[in-house]
């Protein structure tokens, strides 16, 4: 399927390794110009070196942290006066915050995630809103959780604020879907990651047994048997980008395996 995408422009957070990285690599395979924003200034080189340039493409990348939303703005602006692109394409993913308990939480980490999260999706998503209303053309994707349906065990703070990047999102698919522009939420479930890697380990130094019981355990719950993989996530997200997903709109869209029991 041809989606189009050749000579776009797309800027990818978090996209120095997990999924993230795996959507970089993915725009880059159809023709996008990709532009990678994490912390890592190596972990982002390495990523460079593997994006596709078939199409002549000359990708680029931002260090950012985005515990810090001011660095962020600060970065992007500078980005902006240097190289001047116009995106087509923002995806918004960011690390989760770490397991644990709602009642264990204190209101920093609320604050901590939701700047990492929301405030920092909010400054890049008003950075690219202005050229994709010129163009009539925009694809503003959010990598959430399938938390958003279903709360998870354990992962107090993350399904808060993935909760409030949902609404957020919907609220904001309805404010530009004139302008030719879709914001959508895809939401991973059970994902090999380092996050889904952390969170068994946790789990198990909990509960006091093998991390391989906790995998299995959660395998179990899952209809399809096995844990989702990164590039099965980017796929999706691919042709979210493309025109010819340009009536779908403020929808979340689970890739779990089937995990999920509601519709």
């Amino acid at each position: 399927m041809d989606l189009s995408l050749k000579g776009m422009k797309a800027l990818v957070c978090g996209s120095s390794q997990g999924i993230g990285k795996e959507i970089a690599l993915d725009l880059a395979n159809e023709g996008v110009e990709v532009v990678l924003i994490a912390r890592s200034e190596e972990k982002l080189k390495r990523v460079i070196n593997k994006l596709s340039t078939k199409n002549n493409q000359k990708h680029k990348y931002i260090i950012a942290d985005f515990e810090d939303d001011n660095e962020l703005n600060k970065k992007i602006k500078s980005f902006d006066k240097t190289h001047s692109t116009n995106f087509d394409i923002l995806i918004n993913n960011t690390g989760g915050p770490p397991p644990g308990r709602i009642v264990d939480a204190e209101v920093k980490d609320f604050e901590k995630y939701m700047k990492m999260h929301l405030h920092c999706s909010h400054i890049l998503t008003k950075y690219c809103l202005n050229n994709m209303k010129d163009n009539g053309y925009g694809r503003i994707i959010n990598i959430i959780s399938i938390s958003v349906k279903s709360p998870i065990d354990n992962l107090g703070v993350s399904n808060t604020v993935r909760w409030a990047m949902a609404s957020w999102a919907k609220t904001l698919s309805n404010e530009v879907a004139e302008y030719g522009i879709t914001v959508n939420n895809v939401l991973p479930g059970f994902t090999m990651t380092e996050r889904l890697k952390k969170l068994i380990n946790t789990n198990a130094k909990t509960q006091k047994i093998d991390p391989v019981k906790i995998e299995d355990n959660y395998k179990n719950i899952i209809p399809s048997k096995r844990f989702g993989e990164p590039e099965e996530v980017a796929s999706l997200v691919t042709f979210l980008s493309s025109k010819k997903a340009g009536y779908l709109n403020g929808i979340n869209i689970p890739v779990d395996g089937g995990y999920l029991s509601n519709l």
